[in-house]
């Protein structure tokens, strides 16, 4: 809103002409997010401890997480009240893009809310049904994909002349074109949207464990976006680089930035030992946004690179369920595989700053593909 009310005014003041860099409203909203969320959390956490929402621990898990039954939980409400007015405030609200992963992060944020409640509620770790939940994500999923992949109306024209093509890591985006039916799209994408929200869920079990990979992983996407946008001498920087091509995507580096500012206030927070957990409200809603960032940024393939962490946290559940269920034998000590590691007799922090190292190199590698083409 400040660019869309204050930019229009750069005629007759000069300073106002800076709002129009992407980079310096990049810096705008994550200043804005990071104090919004670190000046607010003392106040939020006092209010959880006395409506008593704290954390409900499994009890077959590690038994040093037993401690930290009680701890106030649902921080991410504040996480996501501190994203969206950030980006409200700097994104331009005319991109349809920055509409799209931010209505995606908001409903996916409800589900994790009800979720978090009904745990709360029960005083169990059960809280909503998992086919309810799949359900309600891939209705939210599959409805917001399908007007980026079907609609006109609103969209940029930019994202229609590419939104079908696949883009592949490692292959030029202009010498190999790969389409798909919008119908196999949809499917795909909303696949990649519930997935990544998952994923990021599961990653969810130590303090700061997610949080680090989900702000790296949206610094990459920002550089992503960005240059998916920028134009240089009148020469498109996407073209050169023989990526997709997506001038509107240059808006969801704010989105990004965003994400980055309440990651580091909700850190202070959240860093061993905890004072607040994030909860199911904030850790659908920020794997939601990854992944629709991913969508929006013709990054989906590539999401598993850079989001390997994730993937690697959701594919030991899925070979733990599996093996146990046609063997009756468990292939890790406990999944997660965060949780394999404490078992085995990490300590919590050491398994959360090498789990931040690994999704560091994987966003390294993840740029790195832009030039191996």
């Amino acid at each position: 809103m400040i660019y869309h009310f204050l930019f229009p005014l750069a005629d007759q003041w000069g300073i106002f002409n800076v709002l129009r860099y992407v980079p310096f409203r990049v810096l705008c909203a994550t200043m804005t997010a990071l104090f919004l969320s670190f000046g607010l959390y003392p106040w939020f956490i006092r209010r959880l401890q006395s409506k008593q929402i704290g954390q409900v621990v499994r009890k077959e898990g590690p038994e040093s997480h037993l401690s930290k039954a009680g701890t106030p939980t649902m921080g991410g409400a504040l996480m996501l009240m501190a994203l969206i007015t950030s980006t409200v405030l700097w994104a331009d609200p005319r991109n349809a893009m920055v509409w799209v992963v931010t209505a995606v992060t908001s409903l996916f944020g409800v589900i994790g809310y009800i979720d978090d409640a009904a745990k709360i509620r029960r005083k169990d770790t059960g809280g909503l049904a998992g086919r309810y939940k799949l359900l309600l994500q891939f209705a939210i999923a599959l409805g917001i994909c399908g007007f980026l992949f079907y609609g006109t109306s609103g969209l940029p024209s930019d994202w229609i002349e590419t939104r079908t093509r696949l883009s592949v890591p490692f292959v030029a985006f202009s010498r190999y074109p790969i389409t798909l039916p919008p119908w196999l799209y949809v499917g795909f994408a909303a696949f990649v949207i519930v997935g990544t929200s998952n994923a990021v869920n599961l990653t969810d079990g130590l303090d700061g464990l997610a949080i680090g990979p989900v702000m790296i992983n949206a610094g990459t996407y920002a550089v992503l976006a960005y240059l998916a946008g920028l134009t240089l001498f009148g020469e498109s920087v996407a073209s050169y680089l023989d990526i997709p091509s997506i001038e509107s995507a240059g808006e969801l580096a704010i989105f990004c930035g965003s994400i980055i500012g309440v990651g580091f206030g909700f850190l202070w927070y959240n860093t061993y030992p905890a004072q607040v957990f994030m909860g199911d409200v904030g850790s659908l809603a920020l794997g939601g946004a990854l992944g629709a960032l991913a969508v929006t940024t013709k990054n989906e393939l590539l999401s598993v690179i850079l989001g390997g962490i994730f993937v690697l946290e959701a594919v030991s559940v899925i070979v733990q369920v599996t093996s146990f269920k046609l063997t009756g034998k468990r292939v890790f000590r406990m999944a997660p595989i965060h949780h394999h590691y404490e078992k085995k007799g990490w300590p919590e922090p050491k398994v959360i700053v090498r789990f931040w190292i690994i999704s560091i190199m994987l966003a390294i590698a993840s740029l790195v593909t832009l030039k191996l083409r």
